[in-house]
């Protein structure tokens, strides 16, 4: 089949963003691997786990023109083997040169809630020829989400659309909306904590990485080939630390420092945003971006005429003041609030090209909300902008993408008490991180204790130090909005037989927009060959070197939380209505 683009965004894709009986290690010890690193061995507690669940055989059909699926009923609780189940999905794209394949490369797109089906399924869009010929590509959607048997929070669309309306925003800023998105947090909380069980007790990313072993004996692999983006690092390294002695090769890209992804300990009540520190890494690359416009030009950056910062300032603080209303002969009058702008500013950071979303999108609302604007520019600008404004989407049939972003989130990690208290922390955020604090803080909201009181007694803990049987390929990229570089190089300290792989990229994760990346990755996984220590690859995107055909037109990511599964498949569903021009909320 032929390929374009090699990239997840041209695939479509987004990210396309654990206590009690926890599984600290019995046996920590490393063991000798026969041409392998010493590793660590997979505990006691695990092997218990896991290993007495008989091997499934996968009942393959053929999919999608190209791919063959099959779902597999797994142990809703791995302590209780033949108990309860849940089912779950897996699709392959089969390796074309079957006589040399060297075995199964298990995807995840991340999200949490991304689809794993889907990623694979456009595996022939984003993946190098020669993996492709060697690898038959697998991907597992993870409990709960897409294809395998899905979350409920809610008895029907109605109730869910009540509950959650104080969600539809792209985060809240004035005390009214505050008020509305706790109570809509607390909503989804005791939801998913009462009508979502069992499921929404099991689907924390050790039960993942539990899946994900059982699914890797089913395929035929002794041990685990594994490329993961973004929220999908947290699941590499959650394998790599409860399945040590498991791992052939394992890359994460986007990386999450799963550490502070799970908090608790030293963290005390801090929440998951001050932990990881998401927004630092947007404001860095928008800073980076506006100081590079100023030196482009105005043929290249039509903020460039001024002080950049100064414009996009300006902007933010008309906003802030009084949302943007425009009439719009087509579809009608549309407002853009502040939080709007910020979540597309965000969403625009997630591709390579994002660049041309902050210089075009900055101009358009600056134009837009100047009394002065000659009528002209005022027309093109209204036009532009009308183009970016979000489609209108049906609320039928239930749509549960919030809810697997949550049933992960919520179950996996630690998260403070009250709701209530989150209009401070994310008022704290943005003095630390401007702009992209509140948005990003915010997500964590439904996650309080208080209100999610569902937990996973074999969520997993930690140690996130062990010593894995093939390298861990860590991949930071400088400029990435979502995943902070700083929580690639952490991780890559932590890990005691792992490479950190750095790179001058844009957008999220950098698998597919740099030739070194992609090289270095693929080698990887084909030959087990690491790039050499202190390797900085370079972005095949700069901003701002290249003019643009079309100054709306745009290239980003499809990073909706309200979209979380991929967009590489067709997918039963469609998302439900959201209010006018709220930007898609980014993914992990």
């Amino acid at each position: 089949m032929p390929r374009v683009k090699r990239t997840l965004l041209a695939a479509g894709l987004a990210g396309v963003l654990l206590a009690g009986a926890a599984v600290i290690p019995v046996a920590a010890a490393p063991t000798s691997i026969p041409g392998a690193t010493v590793a660590h061995r997979t505990s006691i507690a695990e092997r218990l786990r896991v290993d007495r669940v008989q091997t499934p055989e996968l009942d393959w059909y053929g999919c999608y023109e190209y791919a063959e699926c099959a779902t597999v009923d797994l142990p809703l609780d791995y302590d209780q083997p033949n108990g309860a189940t849940t089912e779950i999905a897996v699709l392959r794209v089969k390796a074309r040169d079957q006589k040399r394949k060297i075995g199964s490369l298990f995807v995840n797109p991340g999200g949490p809630g991304g689809s794993g089906t889907d990623v694979a399924l456009a595996a022939p869009y984003f993946l190098g020829d020669e993996l492709l010929d060697r690898f038959d590509v697998v991907g597992v959607d993870p409990r709960g989400i897409a294809a395998s048997e899905q979350l409920r929070c809610f008895t029907s669309v109605k109730d869910q659309t009540r509950a959650l309306a104080g969600l539809n925003v792209a985060f809240p800023y004035t005390k009214d909306e505050e008020r509305a998105y706790v109570a809509s947090s607390i909503a989804a909380g005791e939801a998913c904590s009462t009508t979502g069980q069992p499921l929404s007790g099991a689907m924390s990313t050790a039960e993942v990485a539990r899946d994900m072993d059982v699914l890797r004996r089913a395929v035929g692999d002794k041990k685990l080939t594994y490329l993961g983006f973004s929220y999908g690092s947290v699941l590499g390294q959650y394998y790599a630390n409860m399945f040590p002695d498991r791992v052939r090769a394992l890359v994460i890209d986007g990386v999450l420092d799963a550490s502070a992804w799970f908090g608790g300990g030293k963290y005390g009540d801090v929440d998951q945003e001050a932990r990881m520190r998401s927004a630092q890494g947007a404001d860095k690359a928008l800073r980076e971006i506006l100081k590079r416009c100023k030196a482009a030009g105005v043929a290249a950056c039509p903020l460039a005429s001024g002080d950049p910062v100064a414009k996009f300032g300006l902007v933010t603080k008309r906003l802030k003041a009084k949302p943007l209303v425009v009439d719009d002969p087509d579809i009608g009058q549309f407002t853009v609030t502040y939080a709007d702008f910020i979540a597309l500013m965000l969403n625009g950071l997630y591709g390579p090209y994002g660049y041309n979303d902050v210089a075009f999108l900055t101009a358009e609302v600056l134009e837009l909300t100047e009394p002065a604007t000659p009528k002209a520019a005022r027309e093109q600008a209204r036009v532009a902008l009308a183009q970016r404004h979000a489609q209108a989407r049906y609320d039928f049939p239930y749509y549960n993408g919030l809810e697997t972003f949550l049933g992960v989130d919520c179950t996996d990690a630690h998260h403070p008490r009250d709701a209530g208290s989150w209009a401070a922390r994310a008022a704290a955020a943005d003095k630390r991180d401007p702009h992209f604090g509140r948005l990003w803080t915010w997500l964590g909201a439904p996650c309080a204790r208080d209100s999610w009181t569902v937990r996973d007694e074999d969520r997993f803990t930690g140690p996130f130090d062990r010593r894995t049987s093939g390298p861990v390929l860590v991949v930071g990229n400088y400029w990435d909005p979502s995943t902070n570089y700083n929580g690639a190089v952490s991780t890559a300290k932590r890990l005691p037989n792992s490479r950190l792989l750095s790179s001058d990229s844009w957008g999220h994760t950098a698998y597919g927009t740099s030739a070194c990346v992609t090289g270095a990755v693929d080698a990887y996984l084909l030959r087990l060959t690491l790039p050499k220590k202190g390797t900085v690859c370079k972005g095949d995107v700069q901003p701002f070197e290249e003019l643009p055909e079309d100054p709306t037109a745009t290239r980003r990511a499809e990073t909706s939380k309200s979209d979380l599964a991929a967009q590489g498949a067709p997918r039963r569903g469609e998302p439900k209505q959201l209010p006018p021009v709220v930007a898609p909320l980014p993914v992990r």
